[in-house]
Formats: structure tokens, sequence, C-alpha cells
């Protein structure tokens, strides 16, 4: 609960952040493993310090992608979400702990995995029909 100018306490609280994750791969639907939307979706919510029913997390696998030149398999992950990836110290924690549970999971090495942060405010999200910042 905020306190407002004049020291009581208010009851707006703070929006609940709802992170947007989304994995883009070259690796075939049928080689991830079975649980992998779950996991991914519990070591991002971790990762960020948020609950995991507030994660948005979707897996787009097979698609024709190059990285640095090669088709080998890779993953480029993009990380949207509000107040957690507005510094260079927090996506340093954040990419650290992401691409660990990537390189395991789907057996790839390190430098195949890209990890685009967006920082989002407020006003950038709408949920039932108006914006965070309003919630």
């Amino acid at each position: 609960m905020a306190r407002g100018s004049s020291g009581k306490t208010s009851l707006k609280s703070q929006p609940p952040t709802m992170p947007f994750i989304v994995l883009d791969t070259n690796i075939s639907a049928d080689v991830l493993p079975a649980d992998f939307l779950k996991k991914l979706c519990s070591c991002t919510a971790a990762a960020l310090g948020k609950p995991e029913e507030r994660m948005n997390v979707a897996v787009k696998p097979g698609l024709p992608i190059l990285m640095a030149g090669s088709s080998s398999p890779c993953v480029m992950l993009s990380v949207s979400a509000i107040g957690v990836t507005d510094t260079a110290e927090k996506n340093r924690e954040h990419s650290a702990k992401i691409c660990a549970f990537l390189a395991e999971q789907l057996v790839i090495p390190v430098d195949r995995i890209m990890i685009c942060f967006h920082a989002l405010e407020p006003h950038q999200v709408g949920k039932m029909g108006t914006v965070m910042s309003f919630l």
C-alpha cells in the first residue's frame, strides 16, 4: 500500500505486472521436451521474481531462423515486462538464469541463445479494456 501526501495509507496498490515471454526457435516441436512450455514459464517466473499465474508465455518452434549466418539449432527469446527489465544489472541476472535453463533443456550451446529484454511501462500493456496504469 502506498502512502499519500497526507501520510494516510492509500488503497490503490501497484498494478500487477504481467511479463510476456516469446521464444522463437528453429528446433522442431517434436524435439522439444513434452513439458517445455510449463518449465519455461516456471524458469522465467522465478528469474523475474513473478508468480507463474501472471506470466504470458508463447513458444514458436520450427521457424526458419539464421543466427550468426548459421541455421544450427538456436533460440531467440523476447522478455517484456514492467519494472523488472529496466537495468543492465537486472537483465544480466535474468540472462544468466534463463540462458542456463535453455541450454540445458534444449541441449544447445549458450552462443546459440539470444535474449532481448524490453522494459515496459504500465500504459503500454492493455488488459480488460484498459491499461495496467488504471488497474
